[in-house]
């Protein structure tokens, strides 16, 4: 059995799982050298291609479109710029596991991709908080939040959420090396102690868990305020049924590509904190390399999102890609509609006749 887990595993929640103490109770078969030699690679090669050029694309399409830039572009561009930094990543370890786990590659790669891959982790999390947080302002609250949405303010946030998670990829930096077992290379994790153990718990919370609240509040107050305009607007609005399409979309892809992968990352670090297994090694680790590869999947998932329903990035890519093709319109307001323009125009709407009815009444 490679003693070493996958990087999914071992970046994900490095302070765990360590090289220098394999499990004798996960027996290798056949099925498991299959999924880890075979599908793994074949996985992860797919992800990087799809990925990579997507990301590439989008981050091309928004940055040269002629005109004014929104305001989410900004966090649209440097979440595309992390998960395609990110992805560059990625054919060390299609190496990786191609080769039953040995690392061939060098001691500087080891520590350096799974720095960026850590890095990357953060700094997803932190900025689809921040684009939840925005779209929230400018929904539920456009006129209190027209003096915090500002171009400035977007590219000080920015850039402190690759500041933060920076810092936050250090401990990977240090603690991983590239370890000789049995005179093979490996690339993994110093052995872990109860204070490492302790600072990833707080780690975990603060920088998913916490996040995770912050996002799905955020987008429950917007459909909140979502259904309050439906029921007044009427069952036959489509901008409206198609923005709550969306939210629901957006907040089931990351859910369900990162809450897995980071609810086994909490059930290792407490088994470790109780300095006993409270759930076995085997489980911890193949619930590890099933969810790892979701997660990771999520960093291609995210230029299919925006260009299917979003109508303005879709329109980017294309005049992008065809600049021929400038003058036409690729799909009707209608059908697909920017959401921040759309809700805001219900909004302004709905604010409009309150005014005017106070008015009336004095």
């Amino acid at each position: 059995m490679d003693p070493v887990m996958a990087p999914e595993a071992t970046l994900a929640y490095p302070d765990y799982f360590y090289a220098t103490s394999p499990d004798p109770d996960i027996k290798e078969t056949y099925s498991h050298v299959t999924y880890t030699s075979v599908f793994l690679p074949i996985f992860y090669a797919a992800v990087f291609l799809i990925g990579a050029l997507g990301n590439l694309i989008l981050m091309s399409a928004l940055h040269f479109k002629r005109g004014s830039r929104r305001l989410i572009d900004i966090f649209i561009i440097n979440l595309a710029a992390s998960d395609f930094i990110f992805l560059v990543t990625l054919p060390l370890w299609v190496d990786k596991e191609a080769s039953l786990g040995l690392w061939r590659t060098g001691s500087f790669l080891c520590k350096g991709s799974s720095y960026m891959i850590s890095v990357n982790m953060h700094c997803n999390v932190f900025l689809l908080t921040c684009m939840s947080v925005d779209r929230y302002l400018a929904i539920v609250c456009p006129a209190t939040s027209r003096k915090f949405r500002r171009r400035d303010c977007a590219y000080g946030v920015c850039a402190s959420v690759w500041f933060i998670s920076c810092l936050l990829g250090l401990p990977t930096l240090l603690s991983r090396e590239l370890t000789l077992i049995d005179g093979k290379p490996y690339c993994a994790e110093k052995r872990a102690t109860s204070i490492k153990l302790a600072w990833a718990l707080v780690a975990l919370i603060f920088t998913f868990f916490a996040p995770l609240v912050s996002i799905v509040t955020c987008y429950c107050c917007i459909t909140k305020k979502l259904c309050v305009h439906y029921q007044q607007s009427g069952k036959h609005n489509k901008k409206l049924r198609k923005s709550i399409k969306i939210i629901f979309i957006v907040v089931a892809a990351f859910v369900c590509s990162w809450l897995p992968f980071n609810t086994f990352k909490l059930l290792a670090i407490v088994s470790g904190l109780q300095q006993e297994l409270s759930f076995s090694s085997a489980f911890l680790q193949q619930g590890m390399e099933v969810t790892g590869p979701l997660a990771f999947a999520n960093s291609c998932v995210n230029p299919v999102i925006y260009y299917i329903f979003d109508s303005y990035i879709r329109r980017a890519i294309v005049h992008c890609l065809c600049p021929c093709l400038k003058n036409y319109d690729f799909g009707s307001s209608t059908e697909t509609s920017d959401l921040t323009k759309a809700l805001s125009n219900f909004i302004q709407a709905e604010d409009f006749a309150r005014r005017r009815k106070r008015s009336v009444s004095l």
